[in-house]
């Protein structure tokens, strides 16, 4: 059960009720005007109540919301996009979308992880855990991006990589393996968006890149929280522990220099208000293009190269970096 979803439930009856003074204000004779402006008062102090001080546990859940915005939801934001489906190999994975795009006039490539909003589009997409030949997918459009010229982008958005039999059979590990080659040395910028979960290889597969952008409440992690308290205490009850000392949240990320820009959400999560979320992101991924698409294509790959190696040293880390 989602911790948050359940701190929500008050907040959302009282902003029901709100609405349905507002909508009688505008049918009957009565002002309740007074009552409006007082209960949307309680809504706010609960509201920051709820959200102001989010421990890392919490923060796992926001980034779970099953109202937060998905890869699609950001990727039906652009100019243009054409979907590209198959690895070519086995099949296609709908827990991977991607394709070719126009992102404010630039042409781009973009990859990203898919979770449903129910329960028959969560099984469809697997819950947003692809298979080797969604990653075989993915590297596609890497490969595509390098040929055609066009900056990658891609959206992180999963628990992990999925672990069943069928894909350990089908080359799991080489297949993420694969994919951080081919985004270690591709000719082209790359900007990575960390949107909700950014659980394990299964993250870090389309995340290797020369501007990682991260929203606030998103969390991104060597393993998601249960998991890692399975393998550190044989306790997936302990997954809150896990999640406090895993470090996943942007505040420590930002700190470590693993991503280079964290945006605010709206107070309660990018659910409030997801079009003014993704409207920052893609104003944030444009940024970073209009700025990466001006190195040469050598200096890129050496300033990405210098950029990982830096990473979990103690060396200043002298590069653009925003928090916002």
């Amino acid at each position: 059960m989602n911790v948050i979803v359940e701190l929500e439930k008050p907040l959302l009856e009282l902003e029901a009720k709100i609405d349905g003074l507002k909508k009688l204000n505008e049918t009957q004779r009565v002002d309740f005007t007074a009552e409006i402006r007082a209960l949307e008062e309680k809504a706010l102090q609960l509201k920051a109540e709820i959200f102001g001080n989010l421990t890392p546990w919490q923060r796992v859940h926001v980034a779970r919301h099953p109202k937060r915005p998905l890869a699609l939801d950001y990727i039906g934001r652009l100019d243009e996009f054409a979907e590209l489906h198959g690895d070519r190999d086995f099949r296609d994975d709908p827990a991977i979308v991607a394709g070719l795009g126009v992102l404010g006039g630039v042409p781009i490539c973009v990859i990203g992880e898919q979770k449903g909003r129910d329960t028959k589009e969560n099984l469809y997409r697997n819950f947003g855990m692809p298979h080797p030949e969604g990653y075989r997918k993915a590297e596609r459009i890497m490969k595509l991006a390098e040929k055609f010229r066009r900056p990658l982008v891609t959206f992180i958005d999963t628990p992990g990589a999925y672990p069943g039999i069928g894909a350990e059979e089908r080359g799991q590990s080489e297949a993420i393996a694969s994919c951080l080659r081919t985004l270690s040395g591709l000719r082209t910028p790359v900007v990575v968006n960390v949107t909700g979960e950014g659980g394990s290889g299964g993250a870090l597969a389309i995340g290797l890149g020369d501007h990682i952008v991260m929203l606030q409440h998103s969390i991104y992690s060597v393993a998601s929280p249960e998991p890692a308290a399975t393998i550190l205490w044989r306790d997936a009850t302990k997954a809150e522990e896990a999640a406090k000392r895993l470090r996943l949240t942007s505040d420590d990320l930002f700190e470590f220099g693993i991503v280079d820009e964290v945006l605010a959400e709206p107070l309660g999560g990018a659910h409030r208000d997801a079009d003014v979320v993704i409207a920052s992101v893609l104003a944030a991924d444009r940024r970073a293009i209009e700025r990466l698409s001006k190195i040469a294509s050598d200096e890129l790959l050496d300033r990405r190269y210098e950029k990982y190696r830096r990473m979990g040293s103690h060396l200043e880390i002298p590069h653009d970096r925003a928090a916002r």
